[in-house]
């Protein structure tokens, strides 16, 4: 649980807080005063100190383009925040991804493709899409194709274990491909991300560090 008083707030009881998505990509900067922090903390959705208006403001409350919350951290002073979050939609204004560029920033390639992925959710129809077709048949057929394609890494580690070749090379990194996709799948049909594992990852590691 983050911990407020960690934060040191300027003389006008503000903090600076920087939005950066699961991918790394960064798409604001805005302030945030002791009380919208705590209920950023509360609601899981972020919120900042309008200092033009002196009040709180939601971000997407009017838009619907809203930051769901997944980690508040503080840089080792305590007068900065980063605020790890997921967009639900574009985060400028003037309808860009990012306040930094005028035009849309590339993506990382898995949260590109994780964007992919929840548009055929939403449009999951057993007559669209390889992927439409797999989420309109749910979890027990997605999670068939991730039992699936396990097995076929290990085959394709065994065979590139018994004979390094480049024609063995392609087979395994190209099945640990496919699984990394439909598990990506199996967790993006459940509300998930593959950042949502790897933050549980880490955090096993702190603990055990």
């Amino acid at each position: 649980m983050f911990d407020i008083d960690q934060v040191k707030f300027d003389s006008q009881g503000l903090v600076p807080g920087i939005v950066q998505t699961p991918g790394g990509e960064v798409r604001m900067l805005a302030y945030l005063s002791r009380e919208s922090l705590a209920r950023t903390l509360a609601s899981g959705y972020v919120t900042f100190w309008s200092r033009s208006r002196k009040s709180l403001w939601t971000k997407g409350e009017t838009s619907g383009n809203r930051l769901k919350l997944l980690e508040v951290r503080a840089d080792c002073d305590g007068d900065a925040l980063l605020i790890l979050a997921r967009p639900e939609g574009p985060t400028c204004h003037r309808g860009t991804d990012s306040c930094f560029e005028g035009e849309t920033l590339p993506q990382p390639w898995l949260e590109r493709l994780e964007d992919v992925l929840r548009q055929r959710k939403a449009t999951a129809s057993v007559d669209g899409s390889y992927t439409q077709k797999l989420f309109a048949r749910g979890v027990d057929r997605i999670g068939k194709k991730v039992v699936e394609e396990a097995g076929e890494v290990v085959i394709g580690a065994k065979n590139f274990a018994a004979d390094p070749s480049g024609l063995h090379r392609d087979e395994f990194l190209g099945e640990a491909a496919d699984l990394l996709f439909h598990l990506q799948m199996l967790l993006v049909s459940q509300g998930f991300s593959l950042q949502d594992a790897a933050l549980v990852l880490r955090e096993r590691h702190r603990q055990r560090s």
